[in-house]
């Protein structure tokens, strides 16, 4: 097949600009993805001026039809896609809580926490299943974790909690198929949402590049915080 092809969405700051720096040192052509395009362009240049191979396309996950161009001009020009890491999330929401939320604004962490990662998954799924191959990586959080649930951030955690869940079906329904399907919790990272204090952003992306990369026996339906399991 030759060089892997992987594409990351909210890739122009943060967890997923690092993680398209690491997967491109390991060889994988990426591309960046980001609703804004003049920052998501300059992102880019900063990894192709070190020679990396990066590309960028612009990409809104909430909406389908940049879906669909993005899809198309995926299959365009390299024929496949390899690698999906599902990274672009919105609203941290520590102004509410659960019995005072605006329903509206917990339906806009929806859109783009969980229906946006299930747009693309749908439209890329069945070229992975063609090329027998596939790494679908769901950035999740341990706010999406029923185990360490607590009140507070409802709409960002609900809607994490439901991507946990998106990954559970899509890798039981994909047994067998080379695709495999996780969710990875980055941890609390220095980033402009999770705020100062958090750990390195190169530490956070780890995770997710270790399941970008599993070999063909690795985990499917995880959920994963370094390389080892969280509880759900």
């Amino acid at each position: 097949m030759g060089k892997k092809i992987a594409l990351v969405t909210g890739a122009n700051r943060g967890i997923g600009f690092e993680t398209c720096r690491q997967l491109s040192q390991l060889g994988l052509t990426v591309l960046l993805t980001s609703r804004d395009t003049k920052k998501g362009e300059a992102a880019t240049k900063q990894l192709t001026d070190k020679g990396l191979d990066v590309v960028y396309c612009q990409l809104d996950v909430s909406d389908k039809d940049s879906v669909r161009r993005v899809f198309g001009r995926t299959v365009q020009q390299f024929g496949h896609l390899d690698v999906l890491v599902n990274n672009a999330a919105i609203l941290y929401d520590t102004f509410q809580s659960a019995t005072d939320a605006d329903l509206e604004v917990v339906g806009k962490a929806l859109t783009t926490n969980l229906y946006g990662p299930w747009l693309l998954c749908k439209a890329f799924i069945p070229h992975m299943k063609k090329s027998g191959y596939g790494r679908i990586v769901n950035v999740s959080s341990g706010a999406g974790s029923l185990h360490y649930m607590e009140g507070g951030t409802p709409a960002y955690g609900i809607s994490k909690v439901a991507l946990n869940a998106l990954t559970r079906k899509l890798a039981s329904e994909l047994k067998g198929t080379g695709i495999l399907v996780n969710s990875v919790d980055p941890g609390w990272v220095a980033t402009d949402m999770g705020g100062c204090g958090g750990r390195p952003v190169e530490e956070g992306a780890k995770g997710i590049v270790w399941a970008a990369t599993l070999p063909e026996s690795g985990p499917s339906g995880g959920f994963f915080y370094d390389g080892k399991p969280e509880p759900w």
